[in-house]
């Protein structure tokens, strides 16, 4: 079993930079050159390719889009994961804070995994939890009542109401509260993550994978004799960094086209 792992795109402009390299590296795994993105030096002889894509929220800045009226801006990248999902691909995204009620188009219309939280997820012999992280730290009270806010049913029904180009508008208002409000040193917060990974290894989980805090890092741990892992993602702004996964060990790897 082959994976590869995002999170943290914040997609919102089809010209902008990260949004252009994430285009090619999705057609870079689409046309089978997975060895070649895994180490640019190498000579890839023949296609390879994996079998799961992973995106582990915030691939959108923002997400208040209604499935017959999807922002223009976003429809190149869709339709990228819908010739992913053709070639051979299962994509599985898991929401974040800035991306969510993402199940009413991307599971119901184009028949992708969707999660509202976390993933478990089966890899070879190894349980594995996938969530875009920004729970893992429950003590900001302010971000988590705006996450209740936003996440609301109440709150769905309402930007249902609205004009799409309002709602657009008003989502890219929500993702700055967001940021606002998550705002923190990034390795300070892989250390709250780790916390909530090593509670998460007593839960007989072999290895936990978080988006969220944009600081790419892979940790390795022996829990009861067993071999751990926690793996924080990083993100397509500055680093442009994923996780790879083949037979029962990760690799954190970095595009560079």
């Amino acid at each position: 079993m082959k994976a590869i792992f995002i999170s943290d795109a914040h997609l919102r402009k089809s010209g902008d930079e990260r949004y252009k390299k994430l285009m090619n590296f999705f057609d870079a795994i689409k046309e089978g050159n997975l060895r070649t993105l895994l180490d640019p030096e190498e000579k890839q002889t023949e296609k390879d390719f994996i079998d799961h894509l992973y995106i582990a929220g915030d691939l959108f800045d923002f997400w208040f889009c209604r499935k017959e009226n999807i922002n223009p801006e976003f429809k190149p990248l869709i339709n990228k994961l819908i010739e992913l999902q053709k070639s051979g691909v299962r994509i599985h995204l898991s929401e974040g804070n800035h991306d969510f009620f993402l199940g009413e188009y991307f599971h119901d219309v184009l028949g992708m995994d969707v999660f509202e939280e976390t993933i478990d997820a089966k890899m070879d012999n190894l349980k594995v939890l996938i969530a875009h992280g920004d729970t893992a730290d429950s003590t900001n009270s302010r971000y988590m009542l705006l996450r209740r806010t936003l996440r609301s049913r109440a709150f769905y029904h309402f930007q249902r109401l609205i004009p799409s180009s309002i709602s657009w508008t008003l989502a890219g208002l929500t993702s700055s509260a967001s940021k606002e409000l998550t705002v923190e040193d990034g390795n300070a917060l892989v250390k709250k993550m780790e916390s909530f990974a090593l509670a998460r290894f007593q839960e007989s989980y072999d290895a936990v994978i978080l988006g969220h805090c944009h600081v790419p890092s892979l940790n390795r741990y022996t829990v009861a004799g067993k071999k751990k892992f926690f793996m924080t993602l990083g993100d397509w702004i500055t680093y442009y960094s994923f996780l790879y996964y083949e037979n029962n060990n990760f690799s954190l790897r970095y595009y560079r086209p």
